[in-house]
């Protein structure tokens, strides 16, 4: 049985310490060859654009863009449906391997075996 898991996180730079930390339990495990699911929803929406992650600081961290492209290498980054279109992001506007899906894939994922499921 392989492992997965699925990480959603909610927060951005609105609560920097919990976003840093879905991002960095999200790279460790991608590095550590968890087969990961990172969801963006609420305000991580926006590290799904370009040069967002970058500007992002939180001291004694890693570096979101860093974490961020180990999980974009290693895994995969869902941007959440209803949260791209309250933010008016399209699929033209996400970094590559970005996609955009809803709460079915969600459940989907998150519900399939030998999956453990963790919010932020």
């Amino acid at each position: 049985m392989s492992k997965k898991l699925v990480i959603k996180v909610t927060a951005g730079a609105d609560s920097a310490e919990r976003c840093s930390q879905a991002f960095t339990v999200a790279a460790v495990a991608v590095a550590s060859g968890v087969e990961v699911s990172l969801w963006l929803t609420g305000e991580s929406a926006w590290f799904a654009l370009p040069g967002r992650a970058a500007a992002f600081e939180l001291p004694h961290s890693a570096p979101l863009v860093d974490l961020l492209d180990a999980v974009r290498a290693g895994g995969r980054i869902t941007l959440c449906t209803q949260c791209a279109a309250r933010r008016d992001i399209t699929e033209k506007d996400v970094l590559e391997g970005v996609r955009i899906a809803g709460a079915q894939v969600f459940v989907q994922e998150a519900m399939a075996d030998g999956t453990q499921a963790l919010v932020y």
